[in-house]
């Protein structure tokens, strides 16, 4: 399975560690709400077809990257760095320190 880096480019899967659903919302730091935090630790969907994703480009750039995953093929339909990560990535490409 290929991944596209927005920033390296195509990399084999290889490069990269999956770092879990991107769907799920983690409740407050602080919060005190174990419902909340057992079904965010616990509670996993298991989707047929196009699901989000989160992955860390590890082998690579170190970016963390938003995957549209479609779980039956593999097929990936759309790659975006997460948050704002493309600073980072720029700073690392042109020689800074990430």
């Amino acid at each position: 399975m290929l991944i596209t880096c927005p920033y390296c480019g195509p990399r084999d899967v290889i490069e990269f560690t999956y770092q879990g659903d991107g769907n799920r919302e983690r409740p407050q730091p602080a919060s005190q709400n174990l419902d909340a935090w057992n079904a965010y630790v616990y509670d996993r969907l298991n989707p047929a077809g196009d699901h989000n994703e989160i992955w860390q480009h590890s082998g690579g750039c170190r970016a963390h990257l938003r995957v549209v995953r479609n779980t039956l093929t593999h097929e990936i339909s759309s790659v975006a760095f997460a948050r704002g990560d493309h600073k980072i990535a720029a700073r690392h490409k042109a020689g800074g320190k990430s």
